[in-house]
């Protein structure tokens, strides 16, 4: 079975074909089903995020199969196909799950190692299998993908050093106080950059959230998102005591936090530990606050330092990640080579076995009365003859069935000997097929390997499977 992903992301198209691309997730399931309606497709996924949309397709047939993608997305966007192709990317076979592999793992996202990607791949496989438009090809490469997701962020690390304005600033305030669990912070400014960062400090435990801003409607917009109070702008002095982190953000061409006024707040509570991160340009923190006892300051160029070192950790766990995809990825690959050549093979050996009881059956009723001995040489030689004809395009195909061009090999090696794979005739075969140890059609693995790939099956039951698989 055959495999490609159609996508588009944050390096391929700007934000206004990404969101004519996109797909809400409470319409998700009827898409799903649409695209798994047409002929063409056997198999499909989408994943639907903020910056891609990627339909991933177990197709019949890989160019009808690309077309019926491209011919959905016309459909659902109102785009040409011509302007869908100019944005989009393709992938097949094994770059396509190697590209799954990437994206699962972080390492194809817009911030390096992001997490929230790995779960979101995982959302979307859950909605494919609720949706029942998966089938046993993908079913493998996405339950590997998000193992292999798991296993990249274990052993690398690499989602655990923060590159961006907010995470840095989670990450100082946690090596500060060890945890948040109960702390509460003040938000000084109601823009975007003091939401998120009042955003991951709350995910991380801070339990009170404090806004005050010039405009008293706009910080009680922001403090009504967290559950908290809004101030007004000239009285936030007075709940510096109340807090433990302090978030200044504000577009003031001076500073709006004087040394002598923390100065004189910490008197009041000299065993306190207090927390500025000031993230305005120009800053909103004296920056002699800095040096009062118990008092940490931390502005934009701090921030930075941290996101840059951080940064570069995240590339060096980027290399070991893919080392990890790609170890994985042999796996998925031979796994799905040993599927896809196996019934050509099976089938090309039956054929053959067919035809030589047949010659060998007509010869010995024109050899008349022959010994024993006789009848055992022609059957041997018969069965050599076979064996060196088969070896070749067998080994040939064994090899090309680890690369991308496998199936084409495999498919020309049906139409060059008429082999009915998908079409077995089992009532004119089953002798022959009983004779065959789908075992032998394997590259030489030892039997552990075979028994954890599920081939050393009677061969049968592997039919049987197959062409239930296929109905």
């Amino acid at each position: 079975m055959l495999v490609a992903v159609v996508g588009v992301n944050h390096r391929t198209a700007p934000v206004e074909v990404r969101e004519k691309l996109s797909f809400p997730p409470r319409s998700l399931l009827k898409h799903l089903e649409r695209l798994h309606s047409m002929k063409e497709v056997n198999a499909c996924v989408i994943v639907s995020t903020c910056n891609r949309t990627e339909i991933y397709v177990s197709p019949n047939e890989l160019n009808d199969g690309l077309r019926a993608v491209w011919d959905f997305l016309s459909e659902y966007s109102g785009l040409d196909i011509a302007e869908i192709k100019n944005y989009t990317f393709t992938h097949t076979i094994y770059d396509a799950a190697r590209h799954l592999f990437r994206v699962a793992a972080g390492l194809d996202s817009m911030i390096l190692g992001e997490t929230q990607i790995l779960g979101q791949v995982k959302n979307a496989y859950n909605t494919a299998l609720k949706a029942k438009t998966t089938n046993s090809v993908l079913n493998t490469m996405f339950k590997q993908a998000i193992e292999v997701g798991k296993k990249v962020r274990s052993r690398t690390g690499i989602d655990k050093n923060a590159i961006s304005i907010s995470y840095a600033a989670v990450k100082l305030a946690v090596e500060k106080f060890g945890n948040l669990n109960g702390r509460s912070v003040l938000i000084i400014g109601a823009g975007k950059m003091s939401e998120l960062t009042a955003k991951h400090l709350m995910s991380n435990g801070v339990c009170g959230v404090i806004v005050s801003n010039r405009s008293y409607d706009r910080a009680k917009l922001l403090a009504d998102k967290f559950n908290g109070r809004a101030v007004k702008f000239d009285d936030m002095l007075k709940y510096i005591k109340d807090t433990d982190i302090v978030i200044s953000s504000t577009a003031a061409s001076h500073y709006v936090i004087r040394c002598k006024d923390v100065r004189e707040v910490m008197k009041t509570i000299p065993d306190k530990k207090l927390m500025f991160i000031d993230i305005a340009v120009p800053r909103d923190v004296e920056p002699e606050v800095a040096e009062i006892p118990g008092v940490t300051l931390y502005d934009i160029d701090d921030l930075q330092q941290v996101i840059d070192n951080n940064l570069e950790e995240r590339r060096k766990a980027a290399v070991l990640a893919e080392e990890i995809i790609e170890e994985q990825l042999n796996d998925f690959i031979n796994w799905l080579a040993f599927r896809y050549v196996v019934p050509t093979i099976t089938a090309l050996k039956a054929m053959s076995e067919q035809i030589k009881e047949k010659e060998l059956e007509r010869a010995f009723n024109r050899l008349g009365d022959i010994s024993e001995k006789e009848r055992e040489i022609i059957t041997a030689l018969a069965n050599s003859i076979v064996k060196k004809l088969l070896n070749s395009p067998i080994m040939c195909l064994k090899e090309y069935a680890l690369t991308a061009e496998g199936y084409i090999y495999t498919e020309a090696l049906q139409n060059l000997f008429n082999l009915e794979v998908e079409k077995k005739n089992e009532s004119k075969l089953k002798k022959v097929l009983q004779r065959i140890d789908v075992r032998s059609c394997l590259y030489d693995y030892d039997d552990e390997h075979l028994r954890a790939s599920g081939y050393c099956l009677p061969f049968q039951r592997y039919v049987a499977a197959v062409q239930n698989e296929q109905k």
